[in-house]
């Protein structure tokens, strides 16, 4: 028997991962929906969110600014006001966000069966 060395990942697949990684977060998903309705400063985001950290939120603004999904705007006010808002592909993103919510909804009750069936099955 001949063993082979797996094909290393495909370049393109690489380049996907760490995006995939970002716009698959449940905070990400989070703040691009609460972008959606408005700009809003860092505070109101984290109320509106609810159970996110101060450190988690900072973390995932500035990746999606990083990305150009959100912009960041400062106002020269004392203290500073800092605003975040969606660009035009943070707004794209919110699309295909809300579609997987819709799907999420329409089979959460089955995906909730299935895995007590197979909980089930596998302690009983």
């Amino acid at each position: 028997m001949e063993l082979t060395t797996p094909e290393p990942i495909h370049t393109e697949c690489k380049r996907f991962s760490g995006v995939l990684g970002l716009i698959g977060d449940k905070w990400t998903v989070m703040i691009v929906m609460t972008l959606t309705e408005r700009p809003r400063r860092f505070n109101d985001i984290k109320r509106t969110i609810g159970g996110i950290s101060q450190q988690m939120l900072a973390r995932t603004l500035r990746a999606l600014e990083r990305d150009g999904m959100v912009t960041r705007t400062v106002y020269p006010t004392v203290p500073p006001q800092v605003e975040y808002d969606l660009t035009a592909l943070g707004r794209s993103l919110a699309g295909p966000i809300r579609e997987l919510g819709y799907w999420a909804n329409a089979h959460i009750s089955e995906i909730e069966n299935n895995r007590s069936a197979f909980d089930a099955a596998r302690d009983g």
